[in-house]
């Protein structure tokens, strides 16, 4: 298995990209090739950096609203109580400081492809040679009968952080012992697989902390299993008797409606009325700027080319994090950052003729269940039969020794201050 801490990931980040230094490069024409970047999160933040780095001669610009990042990754340890909003906010001041970077802090509402422009929310335009997009992902409010963007408040989602992260935090502990906490999951394909069945986790490590063991959580899934089940469903048992109960869409037959003002949950099989906390994870899609510049299909969200992260719509466009279509990959931040680096790589060979690689893309997964007992689940990939290809994967057994979850735990909070220094510094 994979064993990271906060220096192995960055070094091994540069060997995957070939270490992305070969000096000034020599930039084609008279101008500086120009790169816009949408998003400043995994995929927007590193794919950046690491096209500007190196006195690479190529002007970047960075497009994010927010002025600070607050990770979604780790959000559900806020909700455990193993770490603090600041501890997961980030700025951007070192990229415009450290690698050139231009940081524009508004909103992209448009994007012209045919002029290569990117129309910003004060009316101003910028002139790209390449583009990157990632604007991660978007909720669908009408997935879930009777719920919507107004209710957020009182049945939060948590799946952008921030504000919900609060909410759901503030909500979670004013569940009183033998409160019902009914979570409805997403179905495929979402923002981080595992990530609902790590907040159940957290949720119930929260609760019990709390001396309020007689609480119980319904998870009501859509999904016929999901990842890392047998592990987490293990760790449940042992740590949290009594207090979860999965089910899915076969046995309550789907969710028929919610009701905010009562929060009451009515499906095929039984209502849960009155509940103390009712957490929505709503189906998901590209974030709209890369919907509205037709850059996605049917399915909401984008194909690309997995040999370059290139656009499947357009040569001058990549598309990387959660927005894309991965294949065998996971939407999850190390993905996302995986993905930039290729993108970044190409965006690089292209514009100042530098030396480019085959794509090769790894991803860890990592969720805490209880303190010093973390599962994961990951793997390399390639580009292989038109998609991007798992040829090696690897998830934590059940039955794992506490010595290997500690070190397991050890390695996630190594990867998390890994992944933002990449990100960041």
């Amino acid at each position: 298995m994979i064993k990271l801490d906060r220096r192995a990931f960055i070094g091994g980040s540069a060997t995957a990209l070939g270490t992305l230094a070969f000096g000034a490069p020599t930039v084609l024409g008279q101008g500086k090739p120009r790169v816009v970047v949408i998003g400043g999160g995994a995929g927007g933040a590193t794919a950046a950096k690491y096209i500007a780095k190196d006195a690479s001669g190529i002007e970047v610009t960075l497009v994010e609203p927010a002025k600070q990042f607050i990770t979604c990754f780790h959000s559900n340890l806020v909700l455990g109580g193993y770490k603090k909003m600041d501890a997961i906010t980030h700025t951007y001041d070192r990229l415009a400081s450290a690698y050139g970077i231009k940081l524009n802090h508004q909103a992209a509402v448009s994007i012209d492809r045919d002029r290569k422009q990117v129309k910003l929310a004060d009316g101003s335009v910028l002139d790209y040679d390449r583009l990157v997009v990632s604007p991660g992902i978007d909720l669908k409010y009408d997935s879930v009968p009777g719920w919507g963007l107004a209710h957020e408040e009182t049945m939060p989602h948590g799946w952008k952080a921030g504000r919900q992260t609060e909410v759901l935090k503030a909500r979670l502990d004013a569940v009183p012992d033998g409160g019902v906490i009914v979570m409805i999951a997403p179905p495929n394909p979402y923002r981080c697989p595992p990530g609902p069945y790590e907040r159940v986790s957290m949720m119930a490590h929260t609760l019990k902390a709390a001396g309020k063991s007689k609480a119980k959580i319904i998870i009501l899934d859509p999904k016929d299993a999901f990842s890392k089940q047998g592990v987490f469903q293990e760790g449940w048992e042992k740590h949290y008797p009594g207090m979860v109960e999965w089910i899915n869409a076969k046995i309550y037959d789907g969710i028929k409606s919610v009701d905010p003002k009562t929060n009451t949950v009515v499906t095929g099989f039984e209502s849960y009325t009155n509940a103390a906390l009712v957490n929505v994870i709503p189906a998901q899609m590209a974030g709209a700027i890369a919907r509205d510049a037709g850059l996605a299909n049917d399915s909401g969200f984008c194909p690309i080319d997995p040999a370059s992260m290139k656009s499947a719509k357009d040569a001058n466009i990549y598309v990387v994090g959660d927005a894309c279509i991965p294949g065998d990959m996971p939407k999850s931040a190390f993905s996302a950052n995986s993905q930039a680096k290729v993108a970044a790589l190409m965006v690089r060979g292209e514009l100042a003729k530098t030396p480019t690689f085959p794509a090769r893309y790894t991803n860890t997964c990592w969720s805490l269940i209880e303190t010093d007992d973390t599962i994961k689940v990951g793997g390399r990939y390639e580009a292989k039969d038109g998609k991007i290809t798992a040829v090696e994967t690897f998830v934590s057994k059940p039955g794992e020794t506490a010595q290997v979850r500690k070190e397991t735990s050890t390695e996630n909070i190594g990867w998390y201050s890994g992944i933002t220094a990449d990100m960041f510094s």
